[in-house]
């Protein structure tokens, strides 16, 4: 097997299973040896099920010779967000007190993929409990970014984004609260999808000791790959009701209602007072803005008529009782307000998301930065809430960062990031496509049209 083959597209992959042209088995020790190589600076695959999955792959590849494929994923080896239960394989969500939890059964979304015949083999890394911008952890410590390790891959699904960047997966399975798919593909030159709220079940989700039986506010599921066609693909496997509602409910995503750059009509809204971004970030957005507008698509600078503190206000508003569950007792009494508070802020999200659909009645996708800036430099010293970086020479706090992910989290639209370049250091960036709500496939679409032009994702050097 040509190693080239380990960093292509799944969607590719799956059709060369299919056609017999590699096997399972083949891509699964590709993979494993691939890690073994190459993998010791990343630290992106922290847990392997080795034996089981070769037993998988070699049933999967006697399927193949009988001409009895599983689904559309058949055979396909993967690796899961460490934050993501997963049957007999250890799943912890980056903390020590679930250092020894294995469960017994999926989450929905990972059976998803295995009754669609994907075959997990591992783990990636992420933060504790998921909740940082960067991904390093007590366990398994730092995940660096493929195209500079002295840089994070993001957070939370970094070890996510990092290991489908260098070809040690076919794909991968991400949340994302406050940009967790969004942020690491934007920062290591990959596919990410955020679904719609509430379009792939999110149970399973370890954000806390007891978690993963309800569903969290904001949080989606969501694949992180290496073509928009990946990302069609997977969404076709992953969307759908949660298991409760399957004997009553069905859901029919909306084609994407065009073939061509020409047939979408693009506002964008590349930076703000509010979030000003890094210059040379900007500078690759506007060229992709002007690549899709020669193209033939129809550009304007454009947005909804909302501001973007009192969204982002409303996103913290909502996010930090999201996530409270994974802080100390007293953090969380003190910082997650009431619920007479949560209303308020949900009935802001609502009329929000009211003047967003009425622009979609004249737009079909909005342009939008993913974070303020490229990756940057591993900083652990304090907190979140203490770190700062530079931006354009004046110093950002990372929560300031992630304020472009949660405007769009926020009002639980659809959100693909396509890679769009590099700056001069080398370091990738991508931007993000939102359609309205429900409109996933449209989003994917643009992507895919968007690298049509920008040429998409690329393997980092020395992988």
């Amino acid at each position: 097997m040509d190693e080239k083959m380990l960093t292509a597209p799944a969607s590719t992959l799956a059709e060369a299973i299919r056609d017999k042209q590699v096997s399972s088995r083949e891509l699964l020790d590709g993979y494993l040896a691939r890690i073994d190589r190459l993998g010791g600076p990343i630290n992106a695959v922290v847990t392997l099920d080795v034996d089981r999955a070769h037993a998988a792959a070699t049933a999967a590849d006697d399927a193949t010779v009988r001409g009895e494929l599983k689904g559309p994923l058949h055979g396909l080896p993967v690796t899961i967000k460490d934050a993501i239960e997963t049957e007999g394989i250890r799943s912890t969500g980056g903390a020590v007190e679930l250092s020894d939890h294995v469960p017994a059964a999926d989450a929905p979304a990972v059976a998803r993929l295995k009754a669609a015949g994907a075959i997990v083999f591992g783990k990636t890394n992420l933060p504790r409990w998921s909740g940082n911008l960067q991904t390093y952890n007590e366990l398994f410590g730092t995940t660096n970014n493929p195209w500079a390790i002295d840089r994070t891959p993001g957070g939370s699904s970094g070890g996510a984004a990092a290991a489908v960047a260098c070809g040690f997966t076919s794909f991968e399975l991400g949340t994302d609260i406050g940009g967790s798919i969004r942020t690491p593909s934007h920062f290591c030159g990959v596919f990410g999808l955020k679904p719609s709220y509430g379009v792939v079940p999110q149970r399973g989700y370890l954000d806390h000791v007891t978690g993963g039986t309800t569903d969290a506010d904001i949080n989606v599921f969501g694949p992180i790959a290496r073509s928009a066609d990946d990302l069609d693909l997977l969404l076709s496997v992953l969307a759908g009701p949660e298991p409760e509602r399957t004997p009553a409910w069905r859901l029919a995503l909306p084609d994407p209602g065009g073939t061509s750059l020409a047939d979408y009509r693009i506002g964008t809204w590349l930076t703000d007072p509010a979030c000003t971004v890094d210059r040379e970030y900007l500078d690759v957005m506007s060229r992709t803005a002007d690549l899709l507008s020669d193209a033939g698509a129809k550009v304007e600078e454009s947005h909804p008529d909302v501001g973007f503190v009192e969204q982002v206000e409303t996103f913290m508003g909502l996010i930090v009782p999201a996530v409270s569950p994974s802080l100390p007792d007293d953090v969380a009494d003190a910082s997650s307000g009431s619920h007479r508070a949560w209303l308020r802020h949900n009935e802001d999200r609502a009329r929000l998301g009211q003047i967003w659909a009425r622009w979609f009645e004249d737009h079909d996708i909005l342009l939008c930065p993913v974070a303020a800036m490229p990756c940057f430099p591993h900083d652990q010293e304090g907190d979140i809430l203490s770190r700062m970086v530079q931006v354009n020479g004046v110093p950002r706090s990372h929560i300031e960062l992630i304020q472009w992910a949660g405007l769009i989290g926020v009002i639980g639209l659809p959100s693909a990031v396509p890679p769009i370049g590099r700056t001069s250091a080398g370091l990738p960036v991508g931007l993000q496509t939102v359609a309205p709500y429900l409109l996933d496939r449209r989003a994917i679409q643009v992507a895919r049209l968007i690298s049509g032009v920008t040429g998409g994702y690329a393997v980092p050097p020395g992988f």
